[in-house]
């Protein structure tokens, strides 16, 4: 599509989707979505991605690395159905501890359920608030993840600033979010897949295929790879990089606060 892109400079706090909208009436708008959504998120991620996304978190968590020990800790921000945060804890053998964080209740409320019924109440905790405005004190996780969730929060710098804020020094930040496609030939099928059939997709499953418009039209809005990358490293993240999956279909960016 020929829509353009939002920057390193901003652009997303007013993007909602394709729509332009005022300062301030973004998050309202987010919020409605995943209420919407909630029960068939993860299985409208399968649809939506071929199954893939599972792929790509699992690159995710063997990248992030979580050590097995106790008193490792984990914020994983915009995650509210528990799918990164499961993993990791899974990943330490049980020894990490997740906070998951989001700011739609309807999100959080199905992450509880899936974590009683894994067994991993004891090894969780989810708090609803605001990526923009964290309820932590300074220097307070060893890592801070975020999977396909920072596109939605409106003032992106900030979010990443509290990230950075609320991390150990050596702590490390990495997030997985859609990205842009790099390949000739796929970034034009992506397009037409993403367009056409993720909505029908959403309606059928979900009863709300405008939602889906949103999430697919935010992707395209979402700042490519190296501005993004930029934006981490104004927030004062060093050795800041990133992996593209699938063709840059999505990218995992990573960082360091040293």
């Amino acid at each position: 599509m020929s829509e353009q892109r939002t920057t390193a400079q901003g652009g997303m706090e007013t993007s909602y989707g394709f729509r332009n909208v005022a300062s301030g009436e973004k998050q309202g708008l987010v919020n409605e979505v995943f209420h919407s959504v909630a029960k068939r998120y993860d299985m409208m991620n399968d649809l939506m991605s071929a199954g893939m996304h599972r792929l790509w978190k699992d690159g995710m968590v063997a990248w992030l690395n979580p050590p097995r020990r106790p008193g490792w800790t984990l914020l994983d921000v915009a995650g509210g159905t528990g799918d990164i945060a499961f993993r990791v804890v899974d990943a330490s053998r049980g020894n990490a501890h997740a906070t998951v964080l989001d700011i739609n209740g309807s999100m959080l409320e199905v992450g509880r359920d899936r974590a009683a019924k894994r067994g991993l109440a004891d090894r969780t905790t989810f708090v609803e608030a605001n990526a923009e405005e964290l309820p932590f004190e300074d220097a307070s996780f060893d890592a801070y993840t975020i999977a396909f969730g920072i596109r939605n929060v409106p003032r992106i710098d900030v979010a990443l600033s509290e990230a950075f804020r609320v991390l150990k020094p050596g702590g490390r930040f990495l997030c997985l979010e859609f990205s842009e496609v790099d390949m000739p030939l796929l970034d034009r099928a992506y397009d037409a897949w993403s367009f056409n059939a993720i909505p029908q997709i959403g309606r059928m499953v979900t009863g709300d295929g405008e939602s889906y418009r949103y999430l697919v039209e935010s992707i395209r809005k979402f700042p490519r790879q190296s501005e993004f990358a930029a934006m981490i490293g104004r927030a004062g993240f060093e050795r800041v990089t990133w992996r593209d999956y699938s063709g840059g279909i999505a990218a995992l960016h990573s960082g360091w606060k040293l």
